[in-house]
């Protein structure tokens, strides 16, 4: 009777735990069916706003016209490299009246930390746009835009900036706005110099650049291989090759067909650099140490000749967070545009006039 009664205790208490456990797993599969419905309702509407975003993407095809073929024509690279050749170390014939050169820092404002350790902040070089454009990173396919300065500083997050995705990525942090265009290499292949309108959001151009066995411009900043930068008399190419690895190289660019006018190797050394800048006809090469320390301008070729090396002031820059992955100097506003360690700075430099020599 004992083994009866405890026998009749352990069904009773094994059928209260098999209910409660079927309760259990009938609960379950109702939260279950009620997620597969979420996921079954949120599929179908992100169906709905792929459709959607196809027939806008295909509407923007046919109002924007076809990219230019950037595909590299082997036998048009080699006349250009045989004409660059030709008009390295040439002198520099196409002066214009500006005879200024950098004096000092007059003053620094840092206005915030944005994106990553390395990138780029600019204006537009040669417009009178207010427009910010920042390139985060240094291999990437996507622009932010602020309207103004004031938006970019005030706001951490980029709900403010509109973005512009690039047909092809780019690399490095040598990219230049100028006259409502953007000059950026190309990221796979051989480096081509790529334009692209910024009102159309369209590859204008597009040129292989003619130097044979590229390597990275600056010792200190390996992901940069060409530096299109701007100054009051246009566009100009800091690069280096393996022909002249210890030293860097300047070329003159055609802004409208991206040719090469003229080329030049220069004494400024490629160890120790981290950026540089063209002012009036001037490199400017800005170097730095593996333990990034004070930033100094330490190397000037003027092309022109006007400018003696004795007489160029090599100018420091003030003590901030580590070294610049990027320095792009404004003609007209005759300011730097430097990204430092994430945080964007002005560097308003002070200008003098440059002795004949």
């Amino acid at each position: 009777q004992e083994r009866i009664s405890q026998w009749h205790d352990q069904s009773s208490r094994y059928s209260t735990e098999l209910r409660d456990f079927k309760n259990q797993v009938l609960g379950m599969l109702e939260t279950a069916e009620k997620e597969r419905e979420a996921m079954r309702s949120e599929a179908e509407s992100t169906a709905v706003r792929v459709d959607r975003l196809e027939r806008e993407v295909d509407y923007l095809e046919t109002q924007n016209p076809a990219p230019p073929c950037v595909e590299v024509d082997e036998t048009l690279m080699e006349k250009q490299v045989a004409t660059a050749k030709q008009r390295k170390n040439e002198k520099y014939t196409k002066l214009t009246d500006c005879s200024d050169t950098i004096a000092s820092v007059r003053a620094m404002k840092i206005l915030k930390r944005f994106g990553s350790t390395s990138g780029l902040w600019t204006k537009d070089a040669a417009g009178n746009s207010e427009k910010i454009y920042v390139f985060d990173g240094t291999a990437n396919d996507t622009v932010y835009v602020f309207p103004r300065m004031r938006e970019f500083t005030l706001f951490s997050a980029t709900r403010k900036a509109a973005r512009i995705k690039l047909p092809y990525p780019w690399v490095g942090t040598g990219h230049l706005i100028y006259n409502g265009h953007l000059y950026y290499i190309r990221q796979q292949g051989p480096f081509q110099v790529i334009k692209f309108n910024l009102a159309n959001k369209t590859v204008v151009d597009s040129s292989v650049f003619p130097a044979e066995e590229q390597i990275p411009v600056f010792g200190l900043s390996p992901f940069t291989y060409i530096e299109i930068a701007a100054d009051e008399e246009g566009l100009w190419a800091i690069y280096a090759t393996k022909e002249d690895e210890k030293n860097i190289c300047l070329a003159k660019l055609d802004p409208t067909s991206l040719d090469i006018e003229q080329m030049w190797d220069t004494p400024c050394p490629r160890e120790n650099a981290e950026a540089a800048f063209v002012v009036c006809g001037a490199l400017h090469v800005v170097y730095n140490t593996r333990l990034p320390s004070r930033s100094r301008v330490q190397c000037v070729f003027d092309v022109s000749g006007t400018l003696a090396p004795e007489d160029a002031s090599l100018v420091y820059f003030p003590k901030r967070y580590g070294s610049h992955s990027s320095m792009k100097y404004s003609p007209q506003e005759r300011q730097i545009y430097a990204w430092d360690d994430g945080y964007q700075i002005i560097y308003r430099m002070e200008m003098k006039k440059k002795l004949q020599v």
